[in-house]
């Protein structure tokens, strides 16, 4: 089974890699940019079929390893 992890940065925070690469592209000429915010997508394949059990499984990677809990937010959502 595998399931899509989708990690952002908590909303109030800086985001220094959204705020250059929203420089760059107005400096590009981009002008309607008024911010961007970078985050990560992870795919994790899991064996078995209780789609709640393997939600809570990577639910439970993404607190221990996967998103920074500080400054992360993350959903995890089933792909097949």
């Amino acid at each position: 089974m595998k399931i899509q992890v989708e990690i952002t940065r908590r909303p109030g925070l800086r985001d220094p890699e959204g705020a250059t690469a929203a420089r760059a592209l107005r400096d590009l000429g981009f002008t309607s940019v008024s911010d961007v915010h970078f985050g990560r997508s992870i795919v994790v394949e899991v064996d078995g079929d209780d789609r709640d059990q393997a939600l809570t499984d990577v639910e439970d990677m993404c607190r221990k390893l996967l998103a920074n809990p500080v400054l992360e937010d993350f959903t995890v959502e089933v792909l097949d």
